[in-house]
């Protein structure tokens, strides 16, 4: 990602972001959602592993894969880097990762329990976003990747292969009617008529570099993908763009998905809002990031309403030694056009205020820096009831970055404490600073011990595993399962979980961040004292669930 902008214009507005800023007063509430029918669920209880020892921090662990590029150098936009989802592929109860690639195979590691893990190489090359999503309505995750200059490719998942710890069986494909390159992608019942569909935006800049193929052809830009029986239709939202990551977000809060696509370089980000009618280009935010590589979204200070939140590159600090780093750079690099008046190049809060706008509290919260960001993503990672924040980082470019040693920004990741009023603070006695320049990152319990662990797909470095010790808390995991639908884990399912402590909400989603994949398992942190009341459960077609009898420390299977 080569990015241009006005070097004057950047130093001015990091400089305005520098001012102190007042905490926001938050009063927790109870989320509500409209009234729906009541159905009725099974519930399986699995009882978590809460043995791991503990340290107060996070542990590191290397991964058998490498995410490298095609020369001896970064050069142009693979220092783009490549994705991570994290799935139940054999249906076992834990938890498996897969690991895109630029150059070489794309990785499949299986969990054996205990964070041991066997390695499947899949044939797949070239590869960037990957997500891990029920594309047939069988029960089975399947595994679906990005290319850059082609259409996406889909391993389909042929059996469970248990018992525990066995691998599944895959089949390479294609999507019917899937075919433009695509760069990111964004999977949801977005239509709500029971199954999955699909929406993916490409990376033109890249594309303008495949040749003659690309440049006369009439482009690829963003496609909205509708399920229709076997295969697609396809509807093109736009011809052009720069697109890093697509969320389907409800921005209007009327309870249909809508999309949102964030763009590089001076192309603004885009929103469409479903209608009746279709979909309605908008304008939802004031404020938007000026190279948005990153989407996520959680209630952080658990008042009922939900946050956006986008990264972009700004230093964490504008002393001399870090200055000396950036400058060059920053002073060598073509002017962008000017700013828009609704552009800033940090990372973005939106907040939604009584009148359901949004706000850019970034500054004021305490995230609007996070140095070169790539993935940054919520979880409750002390469970204090309260989402934390993780952003990775980092730079590689042969051209861009010559002046540095093997042409590398080397900075750390940044996790973020929730301090339980939806401000944040640097927590890096959690020991999750690597500085192995981060992509793709995904949050997931990967030694079901109940707490959240991170994966993180590094350029040109081995992947990490960063294992939860930090000991804090306890928690609650839940699955759904809907059998009659062909979402059959239900995306876009919400879950509200009451305790004496406090409500907290979360939603099942296939993927939030740069490039990457959530499991379908949602996690709820909430302190040890905390008495469990209910779990609520509202499905993607409006029903509603309740479940009273909870267990602490436990898995919960919820089968519709």
């Amino acid at each position: 990602m080569r990015k241009r902008f006005t070097f004057k214009l950047m130093l001015g507005v990091w400089a305005i972001s520098l001012a102190a800023c007042a905490a926001p007063q938050v009063t927790p509430v109870t989320p509500q959602w409209p009234a729906g029918p009541e159905t009725q669920v099974q519930v399986h209880i699995n009882p978590l592993n809460i043995s791991s020892p503990c340290a107060q921090t996070f542990i590191t662990h290397p991964l058998n894969h490498l995410t490298q590029v095609h020369g001896e150098e970064v050069i142009r936009f693979e220092t783009n880097g490549a994705g991570v989802a994290i799935g139940d592929l054999n249906d076992d109860q834990l938890l498996d990762i897969v690991l895109a690639n630029l150059k070489g195979p794309a990785t499949i590691l299986w969990n054996q329990g205990q964070l041991k893990f066997e390695t499947e190489i899949l044939t797949d090359q070239n590869t960037r976003a990957v997500n891990l999503v029920d594309v047939e309505g069988d029960g089975r995750l399947d595994i679906v990747f990005t290319h850059i200059a082609s259409g996406l490719s889909y391993w389909r998942n042929l059996e469970h292969g248990a018992p525990p710890g066995n691998r599944a069986s895959f089949t390479r494909g294609s999507l019917p009617k899937v075919f433009k390159p695509a760069h990111s992608m964004a999977w949801g019942d977005v239509d709500a008529d029971g199954d999955l569909d699909l929406v993916t935006g490409s990376y033109d800049a890249e594309l303008g570099l495949q040749g003659n193929s690309f440049l006369f052809s009439d482009g690829a830009g963003i496609y909205y993908y509708e399920r229709a029986g076997a295969g697609f239709i396809p509807s093109r939202l736009a011809s052009a763009s720069q697109a890093l990551v697509i969320a389907l977000f409800d921005f209007n809060h009327d309870q249909r998905l809508d999309i949102l696509v964030g763009n590089d370089f001076d192309t603004p980000d885009f929103a469409w809002a479903q209608t009746a009618s279709g979909w309605q280009s908008a304008e939802p935010f004031a404020v938007t990031a000026r190279h948005t590589m990153s989407f996520d979204w959680g209630d952080v200070d658990n008042n009922g309403a939900v946050e956006l939140f986008s990264t972009d590159m700004k230093p964490m600090a504008f002393d001399v030694d870090t200055m000396v780093t950036w400058l060059p750079m920053m002073a060598t690099m073509k002017e962008d056009r000017a700013f828009g008046s609704n552009q800033t190049t940090a990372n973005v809060l939106q907040v939604r205020d009584a009148t359901g706008r949004y706000k850019d509290q970034a500054i004021t919260r305490g995230v609007d820096a996070a140095g070169w960001g790539w993935s940054g993503k919520f979880g409750d990672l002390d469970q204090d009831g309260y989402l934390d924040l993780y952003v990775v980082n980092g730079m590689m470019d042969a051209d861009l970055l010559d002046y540095l040693p093997n042409q590398e920004l080397v900075e750390e990741n940044i996790a973020f404490r929730n301090l339980q009023d939806g401000s944040f603070l640097l927590a890096p006695e959690w020991g999750l600073n690597s500085t192995a320049s981060g992509r793709g990152l995904s949050l997931a319990d990967l030694d079901n011990d109940g707490d959240l662990d991170a994966v993180v797909n590094n350029l040109r470095a081995p992947a990490q595993l960063f294992e939860n010790r930090l000991c804090a808390g306890s928690s609650l995991q839940a699955e759904l399962r809907w059998p009659a639908s062909a979402n059959r884990y239900a995306l876009g399912a919400q879950l509200i979980l009451h305790t004496s402590a406090g409500s907290y909400l979360r939603d099942v989603r296939a993927a939030s961040g740069y490039l990457s994949g959530d499991p379908p398992r949602v996690h709820f942190g909430f302190p040890s004292e905390a008495d469990l009341q209910a779990l609520e459960i509202r499905w993607p077609d409006g029903a509603t669930s309740t479940i009273s009898s909870l267990t602490a420390q436990s898995l919960l299977t919820i089968t519709r």
